[in-house]
């Protein structure tokens, strides 16, 4: 049984929840702060659910729909459906369980999120088969994580807000910046079978600019969430510490060695996240 855990853990890449999860513990916040809402630890649970079962189906469905492909890429031939550790079937269902969690949980939160959530749905499993047909592939990422702040705000209050939006797309150039720098990896095998993504259209150096400029985009939005906010300085040594291992992580890869990807990708964009939310959330809590 825990061996079959592990399996599905892996499967799902567990440990990169934390990428989104912590943006959505901000909208979370802001919507108590705004004084249209108070906390309510049901709601809170609900929303971690949402997340879990959210990102479990869009993995779980992208290692199914991706497991052709897989099986001929050395890089990921050891993934769990290629190596035949879980069939291809089980993947499905397990796909399919998650998403009817997610809109179970949707339900219990409010009435617009359960209708929402089939919009959600949609945009994070469609992101699997985009790579078939446009080289925008990590925007479609990028826009599935963004709706965590947003949904999570919207959890508590039933409305939309501009703060929450706006830390979407923080999430947005954020997200699709580094999957611009993951693609990388596998430039040539997706040129090799058709597959579309920036690093194929545009090669590895023009890619890390781009990748640049994408997070630059980032770090201007988060600038401007201080004074749209009105934050205080916590907020601010979040942003900069934020700021900060973007530079970082784009200090780790370079267009003739790209060993450092998961570096990159994994440790310092889970650490950046989590920094982030604790700073803006004590920001909230402590200082307005």
């Amino acid at each position: 049984m825990l061996s079959t855990v592990k399996k599905y853990l892996s499967l799902i890449k567990f440990s990169h929840t934390v990428f989104a999860l912590p943006f959505a513990l901000i909208g979370f916040s802001l919507a108590i702060h705004s004084g249209k809402a108070t906390f309510n630890l049901q709601k809170l649970v609900l929303v971690i659910l949402c997340m879990l079962f959210a990102r479990s189906a869009a993995m779980a469905f992208n290692r199914y729909i991706d497991r052709t492909f897989d099986a001929k890429n050395p890089r990921t031939a050891i993934r769990e459906i290629p190596a035949g550790t879980i069939m291809p079937g089980a993947a499905l269902f397990f796909t399919l369980i998650c998403c009817i969690l997610f809109v179970v949980c949707a339900y219990l939160i409010n009435s617009l999120c359960f209708y929402l959530s089939p919009v959600a749905l949609l945009v994070i499993l469609g992101y699997s088969l985009t790579k078939r047909f446009t080289p925008l592939c990590h925007l479609i990422l990028g826009l599935g994580l963004a709706l965590a702040p947003i949904g999570a705000y919207m959890a508590l209050t039933q409305q939309f807000a501009i703060l929450p939006i706006l830390f979407g797309c923080v999430v947005f150039f954020w997200v699709s910046g580094f999957d611009i720098m993951y693609a990388l990896q596998d430039e040539d095998f997706d040129r090799s079978e058709g597959l579309k993504s920036i690093p194929v259209y545009m090669g590895t150096k023009k890619s890390l600019r781009l990748s640049e400029l994408v997070h630059l985009f980032a770090g201007i939005i988060v600038t401007f969430g201080f004074f749209l906010g009105d934050f205080s300085w916590l907020y601010i040594i979040g942003a900069l510490l934020f700021m900060g291992l973007l530079v970082y992580q784009h200090s780790l890869v370079k267009p003739n060695d790209l060993s450092k990807i998961n570096l990159a990708f994994g440790t310092t964009n889970g650490i950046a996240s989590i920094v982030f939310c604790l700073f803006v959330c004590a920001d909230i809590f402590l200082l307005r």
